[in-house]
């Protein structure tokens, strides 16, 4: 059993709902915890296939309606965000479609990007927006669920649709460019309508593919 640091954890608050439950708990230090704000994780083939950017919660969710954990998003909601609630999902426990025509896809998109979530489709960031401002989604680029796999190849102009349970929205591919994984400028709120997608870079596990549009 690791009893270090790595995996201690701060129990829960008395009296609270999980108080009783064993191995509940904030780890005492995040960062170093298995799984922790690393990256994401390393795939059988040793790649790194889906998207945790540091700043951007992406621990486990629950992605069905009816449990929602506190966000660490700092901003503030209104014009240019719109928060996941339980009103946000469809009966299957989906929060939307997305569509690409251009590299032929159409998939599923649910909360978190976990790898219990990128298992059942697209993950939406945690603390990001659902849809006003920017929605961010992450996806695998191989293997089962290589919903990302082609995004690379996307071209300016190459249009992405969004349908949710506010409505469908088209954009169109502003640019397609490979980034630190460290660098999560691109998760920010906006006030414009924009959309940004992730997945990692075969082979080379320090970037990661950052595709953004813009609603047009």
């Amino acid at each position: 059993m690791n009893r270090s640091k790595t995996a201690a954890l701060m129990p829960p608050g008395f009296g609270t709902p999980t108080s009783y439950l064993p191995g509940s708990g904030e780890y005492l230090a995040p960062n170093l915890a298995p799984g922790g704000m690393d990256g994401g994780l390393v795939n059988s083939l040793g790649n790194m296939d889906y998207t945790t950017l540091p700043g951007v919660d992406g621990s486990a969710r629950p992605s069905v309606p009816g449990s929602f954990s506190t966000s660490t998003w700092t901003g503030s909601g209104g014009v240019g965000f719109t928060d996941v609630t339980q009103d946000s999902y469809y009966k299957n426990g989906t929060l939307g479609t997305l569509r690409i025509p251009a590299i032929g896809l159409t998939a599923k998109i649910v909360q978190g990007t976990d790898s219990a979530a990128l298992a059942k489709g697209m993950g939406h960031f945690t603390d990001t927006s659902i849809w006003a401002g920017n929605v961010c989604l992450a996806a695998h680029n191989r293997g089962t669920n290589s919903y990302f796999g082609k995004i690379h190849t996307l071209n300016i102009g190459d249009s992405i649709t969004l349908t949710t349970r506010e409505g469908t929205r088209t954009y169109s591919v502003t640019s397609v460019e490979k980034v630190s994984e460290t660098d999560n400028s691109g998760t920010a709120s906006t006030s414009d309508n924009q959309i940004t997608l992730y997945t990692c870079v075969k082979n080379e596990r320090e970037y990661r593919w950052c595709v953004k549009g813009v609603e047009s």
